[in-house]
């Protein structure tokens, strides 16, 4: 019996520098089945659209444009907007992981990554902000 994909429910914010890694990260997204609610470039840029689009999950980068790094755009809308942040990155030195692991982050995946890969990162994510804010209803 062959197993139905499940519908995926979701919105997603991808916040991604390189444009032509936005891009891929942007169709592997949607081929899941999730909404993208936008792609931002900076940390800035991905505060704002985390403001206007209300995302269940944002997936950050670390090395973003501008003069906010992902790591303070994480930290930034965990607090203000309790959304939950994977690290989508390159880097994985351990300087950079403990500043990541202070935004209490819902997941790290270091790039090259497949679609497996974010998609259990994403449904984790989901999962995981559900059941905390059941705790605190």
């Amino acid at each position: 019996m062959a197993e139905e994909r499940k519908k995926a429910e979701g919105r997603i914010l991808i916040v991604e520098d390189e444009h032509i890694v936005a891009m891929g990260i942007k169709k592997m997204v949607k081929s899941l089945g999730y909404t993208v609610t936008g792609v931002a470039s900076s940390g800035e840029d991905a505060i704002s659209k985390a403001e206007s689009t209300f995302p269940d999950v944002v997936l950050m980068d670390i090395m973003l444009k501008g003069n906010m790094d992902g790591v303070e755009a994480a930290g930034e809308i965990r607090e203000r907007f309790d959304v939950p942040v994977v690290y989508l990155t390159a880097y994985s030195d351990n300087k950079i992981l403990e500043r990541a692991k202070k935004t209490e982050p819902f997941g790290y995946i270091v790039k090259p990554f497949d679609e497996k890969d974010l998609h259990s990162s994403i449904e984790i994510a989901l999962h995981r902000h559900r059941k905390e804010k059941e705790k605190t209803e």
